[in-house]
């Protein structure tokens, strides 16, 4: 058990709490992606009393970054399953690249669309 130390502040003992690591007891120091921000910016603002609770239970950072692996596999997933449907593949691309860039980014935006509401807006 560790101690804790105080500080008078008027009539209030304000405990005197050092984070240890990245900020938060436990987390791993690893860098989060853009879905995993996307997400933490959603809890902040939507939910913040999950957002709060998982911060100083010290999950916040592996919630993130978990979200933002799932994210991102079922990015990869949802396009290489679009482009199969929409028969966009290498021959295209060497036939002509601006529609094939015109469509994979088209596919993409609707992936991203489908990934955010599913995993980050949860």
């Amino acid at each position: 058990m560790t101690d804790i130390t105080y500080r008078a502040e008027g009539d209030y003992l304000i405990p005197e709490l050092i984070l240890d690591g990245d900020g938060y007891k436990g987390c791993p120091k690893e860098e989060i992606g853009r879905y995993g921000e996307l997400r933490e910016s959603y809890l902040r603002e939507h939910q913040h009393g999950t957002y709060t609770a998982m911060l100083l239970m010290g999950s916040l950072t592996t919630h993130l970054q978990e979200i933002d692996r799932q994210a991102e596999e079922e990015m990869e997933c949802l396009l290489r399953k679009m482009m199969e449907r929409q028969g966009i593949d290498e021959a295209l691309k060497a036939s002509d690249q601006m529609a094939w860039v015109r469509k994979v980014n088209a596919l993409r935006a609707m992936a991203e669309e489908v990934v955010l509401q599913e995993i980050v807006y949860q």
